[in-house]
């Protein structure tokens, strides 16, 4: 039966008119020559695409309300979907190493198990385990005609929508996958789908990048995504709604919990304050309880230092709290297509290039997790437990197991 449905899947995915990663080779020089969209050397701190980037996620908000949870965001079609479609071949060979955990969790599914990875990339651990079936998908076609042409069973799909029937698999993973979907209502969406299609007793296995890197460096090498308007958030006349914040990339929102509680979304809408850390209260603030005046006639330039020393500790509070980025993949000219994915990319202002690195260079959007955080919406599927978690890697995981059937 099993081997049934494997060469079902087998057909389905080979029958799809997957492109081909269209992959040439293409010397510096005329990478160098290609023509681009925008001349702006300053990629990563490029202000129009960070614009259009917050603008995608205002309007995200706006709607999310009336859209289904299955329809893609703008920001993860554009900085998740097309960005892995054109880098794929190169993102693949940097993808080979085996993670520890992830490999003991697969090894340790008993003979015959079903597999189901979700978000499969390059495939890199299907088959791990060779005494269990494999299943794998991704929403890339290029990365799953990689995994084709090596012979797995595989099929382009959204983790968000997995085409499988309730209880299919024995166990399911899902391996950096998560941090992709730009809402909340998404990334739970996809938790309970994974419960969804495996067995009552099955387990799955979830890991997300986590807020608390261990290389704290690599945060200066990624782009926060920066609030539009701070007054949204903070009443006028407040320190926070001035200039000097408003233009600092490092002021930004946390993504707003989304949750399916009416109440709840009646209070978020409600208070002007929802999703923003607790702001230090300054020295004038405490004064101006005590009765004391805030503004001493004789004094305006001691209070107005003091206002900015209040602004700077409340920008590194806000600034640790970021939970939103663009993380860049350079895609050496070397690896870049000649006629394809990356020259329509330059074209279209997707990608820019860096002469100096010698790459064509991309940004992907990620919501890095905090601690926690993964464990509350796991919390939130009614069928399903939490039997383990852990931090690996710079990785926040956790490892569910489905209610099993009430035995009469």
């Amino acid at each position: 039966m099993i081997l049934d449905v494997l060469r079902t899947i087998r057909t389905f995915s080979r029958a799809q008119n997957l492109p081909s990663s269209g992959f040439y080779s293409l010397s510096t020089s005329k990478m160098r020559d290609i023509k681009v969209k925008s001349d702006s050397k300053d990629f990563l701190t490029s202000s129009d695409e960070e614009e259009e980037a917050v603008q995608i996620i205002e309007s995200v908000s706006i709607r999310e309300s009336s859209l289904s949870v299955k329809s893609t965001p703008e920001i993860e079609k554009k900085y998740v979907h097309r960005v892995y479609d054109a880098i794929a071949p190169h993102f693949s060979s940097t993808r080979f190493a085996k993670w520890p955990k992830v490999a003991a969790f697969l090894e340790s599914l008993p003979p015959g198990s079903v597999i189901l990875d979700a978000g499969c990339g390059n495939g890199k651990y299907l088959g791990l385990n060779p005494s269990c079936f494999f299943i794998g998908c991704d929403i890339s076609h290029p990365l799953i005609k990689i995994c084709s042409d090596k012979g797995q069973e595989v099929l382009v799909a959204d983790a968000v929508n997995l085409p499988y029937r309730e209880e299919f698999g024995d166990a399911a993973i899902s391996i950096a996958v998560l941090h992709h979907l730009s809402t909340e209502n998404r990334r739970k969406k996809a938790i309970e789908e994974l419960v969804r299609v495996v067995k009552p007793g099955g387990f799955v296995l979830i890991t997300v990048w986590a807020a608390e890197q261990e290389d704290t460096s690599l945060l200066t090498k990624w782009t926060p995504l920066s609030a539009k308007y701070v007054e949204e958030w903070v009443g006028p006349g407040s320190p926070m709604n001035s200039p000097r914040v408003r233009n600092n990339p490092f002021f930004s929102l946390e993504s707003i919990p989304e949750t399916e509680v009416s109440t709840k979304e009646q209070k978020a809408e409600n208070s002007p304050f929802i999703g923003l850390e607790s702001i230090p209260e300054s020295e004038e603030s405490t004064r101006e309880q005590n009765g004391e005046s805030i503004i001493p006639e004789t004094k305006a330039s001691v209070v107005e230092q003091k206002d900015e020393n209040s602004v700077d500790e409340s920008l590194e509070a806000l600034k640790k709290s970021q939970q939103e980025y663009f993380v860049p993949w350079h895609l050496p000219y070397h690896r870049a297509e000649v006629s394809g994915a990356s020259a329509s990319a330059l074209a279209s202002g997707l990608a820019k290039k860096d002469d100096r690195k010698g790459a064509v260079v991309y940004n992907r959007y990620y919501h890095v997790f905090s601690e926690g955080e993964l464990e509350r919406l796991a919390s939130g599927v009614g069928n399903a437990m939490i039997v383990d978690r852990f931090y690996d890697k710079s990785n926040w995981c956790i490892v569910l197991q489905k209610a099993a059937l009430n035995q009469d």
